[in-house]
């Protein structure tokens, strides 16, 4: 029907290029940010999935974070042991040759001068080393270390992923077993003045008791170094378990991250594609129109 009011061919021209200019502007919103889904109108289950992968793998990287800032802590504790462990073992050479008849009292007042000496850094070493300000292996009231207290590990993204390390028993053990070895380490208290200055050397000058002091501090520094050897190993473990968790973090990140690209990413070939066909369904859209306005003056043609 030819009508001056109403132009069925125009108006569908019309509504047809609206169409491929959305789609058009679609392909090149896509095209320019690099995403498929730019917002929840594109794909709205899609987006959802999408943003909470996101959610697991932000969580999960800091979750890797954590695990190497933990690891870090505990190789710094597991540092400072082994550097106690060199001590003791010096510390029990001592009392082993001031244990032998051979030694002088001259011998073992020289010899007990250093094992202080010796004492003094162990103490210093137990009770100082930290971690970001925070004492690590210090067992006193009041200002407990890190690992003398159980420790919980945040390594995962949810609240059920944690990891509980608890030392504090081998580290009050450690503690103990240094103060019987070497009371002045922990000068000040009964217990410590009992022992200080008298543990491979004789009680008073030439009273004959140095040999059997030194004698008997030999299997305490023993039981020292072997409670040194516990925390150690106990800390190790722990450290490598957290080493297995970011691995395994690390893996799950990964396949996360890539799970999130195939719904979020732009396939540049595939749009390019729809790019190029829009592009020309635009073109002849607008010619189509053109032509459609047209029609009216045929109307007018028939009132000649």
């Amino acid at each position: 029907m030819l009508s001056l009011h109403t132009n069925s061919a125009t108006l569908s021209a019309q509504n047809s290029i609206s169409r491929t200019q959305h789609g058009l502007s679609t392909s090149m919103t896509r095209l320019s940010t690099g995403f498929r889904i730019n917002s929840a109108m594109d794909d709205a289950a899609g987006l959802q999935i999408a943003t909470r992968l996101k959610a697991q793998t932000s969580g999960m990287s800091m979750a890797m974070r954590n695990t190497q800032n933990s690891i870090s802590m505990m190789q710094t504790a597991e540092g400072a042991l082994d550097e106690a462990t060199n001590i003791l073992v010096r510390m029990k050479d001592l009392a082993t040759q001031s244990a032998d008849g051979s030694s002088t009292t001259s011998d073992r007042t020289a010899m007990q001068a250093e094992y202080n000496s010796l004492t003094s850094e162990l103490g210093n070493i137990i009770k100082n080393t930290s971690f970001g300000g925070t004492t690590l292996l210090n067992n006193t009231t009041g200002a407990l270390g890190k690992f003398a207290a159980t420790v919980n590990f945040q390594i995962g993204a949810s609240t059920a992923e944690t990891m509980t390390v608890n030392v504090s028993t081998d580290v009050g053990t450690l503690h103990s077993n240094l103060l019987l070895a070497a009371g002045a380490f922990n000068g000040g208290t009964a217990t410590a003045a009992a022992y200080a200055g008298k543990e491979i050397s004789d009680t008073a000058a030439n009273d004959g008791t140095g040999a059997a002091n030194a004698n008997a501090t030999i299997d305490k520094l023993k039981t020292a170094i072997d409670s040194v050897s516990t925390v150690r190993s106990a800390l190790g473990a722990s450290a490598n378990r957290l080493d297995h968790v970011y691995n395994n973090l690390s893996n799950i990140s990964n396949n996360t991250k890539a799970a999130t690209g195939r719904i979020m990413d732009v396939d540049f070939a595939t749009e390019s594609s729809n790019m190029t066909t829009k592009q020309m369904l635009m073109q002849a859209g607008t010619a189509m129109l053109k032509q459609t306005n047209s029609m009216s003056s045929m109307v007018m043609s028939l009132l000649q």
